[in-house]
């Protein structure tokens, strides 16, 4: 039997070589020996990813995206559905994971400079999954068609009328009509299901083919392609599989520990993956109390609500979600890794990090007051990281790089 097998993929390969991937991406492909806990992130939001894309296959079965059956057709999959209520939940809380991962995975890059030199293609493809993901995740969020979802993709949508000339014809082609109606629900469908998780899947291969071009990044920040031994093999590294990927298989674990507990004990998680607004049909006729997005766009939505001008505040929107993209020439460090940069970094980035996890809560509370106030001067501190970047980066003392890996 095991003969019958390995001829079977001797035949496969001879055709189509997939021991050649399978060293070039796994079996010999040599990454840096001393991955923390930082480095899991990464394979997690593969991970996500998958559930995101089986569950969303399954939900599709039963879903009616039309005005009158999209809120009944939920209502139906959780409810009549054999375990549609666990493949609806997989779901939502899925995407809450996946934003919750990716964030982390790029507060990595900012702690271990894994976007400066040779890595800046790595981080751009990076940027731009983030970018997409946002699309897929506001175009799915009002697939639900309940009063957060309606109300929700109404605001959004209406900010690209603030842009000057072309704004009143592009918020009509983007809604398909003159306002929100099956249309913008059909093509909002067609896009979450079909056009956006494309471009986001081809881009996730796209950041995977780079990386493995130039290696991943450590800790240290030291390049391990620069001390090989008499066989080329990286001193400090070693093959990903199977020393990284059993190490991957302990985090899959504790992160579906994890996962399962929400997803059966806190799918709404006190209203912040699912707001409890969302389980009543959408009425035009009924605006909610306070229209807010879910947590993982509060951040930038709460810089958008800062500005009184809302052309000004769509642009400092796009801008924050924008900025990121130029770290790789906006950080003008000789290092890479925090362990090795000075005080000055540390200090920024530790206000970077205040700062967007203050307007995220601040991008879910009422735009008066003291909430106002607070989401300016944070919103000051958010762009100064990045706007500053040059200088701060260039004046900061740093400490000596060792040669090899620590």
């Amino acid at each position: 039997m095991n003969n019958l097998l390995i001829g079977l993929r001797d035949w496969v390969d001879a055709r189509l070589p997939i021991m050649r991937a399978w060293d070039t991406h796994m079996g010999k492909y040599y990454a840096p020996k001393n991955f923390n806990f930082w480095y899991f992130f990464g394979v997690l939001s593969l991970l996500v990813l998958v559930n995101q894309l089986l569950t969303g296959i399954w939900l599709t079965m039963s879903y009616n995206p039309s005005q009158e059956g999209a809120f009944a057709s939920v209502e139906y999959i959780m409810r009549d559905v054999d375990y549609g209520w666990i493949l609806r939940y997989m779901h939502s809380t899925g995407a809450s994971a996946f934003f919750l991962v990716v964030y982390l995975h790029m507060f990595r890059a900012l702690l271990y400079g894994s976007y400066k030199k040779p890595r800046e293609l790595i981080w751009i493809f990076g940027m731009l999954i983030f970018v997409i993901l946002m699309a897929e995740a506001f175009v799915g969020y009002v697939l639900p068609w309940g009063q957060m979802s309606y109300w929700g993709a109404q605001v959004i949508i209406s900010l690209f009328g603030a842009l000057p000339v072309v704004g009143d014809p592009l918020v009509e082609w983007i809604r398909g009509d003159y306002s929100i109606s099956d249309i913008t629900l059909n093509r909002f469908f067609a896009l979450h299901v079909i056009a956006v998780p494309l471009a986001l899947v081809m881009l996730v291969v796209m950041h995977i083919l780079a990386l493995h071009e130039t290696g991943s990044n450590n800790p240290d920040g030291i390049e391990i392609k620069e001390h090989k031994g008499p066989d080329g093999v990286p001193l400090d590294g070693v093959a990903f599989h199977p020393y990284h990927t059993s190490k991957d298989l302990v985090a899959i674990i504790v992160f579906l520990m994890v996962f399962s507990f929400v997803l059966f004990f806190a799918p709404e998680m006190g209203g912040y993956f699912l707001e409890y607004a969302n389980f009543e049909p959408a009425n035009i006729k009924a605006t909610p109390e306070h229209i807010a997005p879910v947590w993982y766009f509060t951040p930038f939505y709460a810089i958008l609500r800062a500005v009184p001008d809302k052309l000004w505040g769509f642009i400092l929107f796009g801008l924050s979600v924008v900025l990121p993209v130029f770290l790789p020439w906006l950080d003008r460090a000789r290092v890479k890794s925090i362990r090795y940069r000075g005080w000055i970094y540390k200090s920024a980035l530790t206000l970077f990090v205040i700062s967007f996890i203050s307007l995220g809560w601040l991008g879910v509370q009422p735009a008066e007051g003291i909430y106002v106030l607070a989401a300016r001067i944070f919103a000051v501190i958010y762009f100064a990281f990045f706007l500053l970047m040059p200088y701060y980066t260039t004046i900061d003392k740093t400490k000596p790089v060792p040669d090899r890996v620590v």
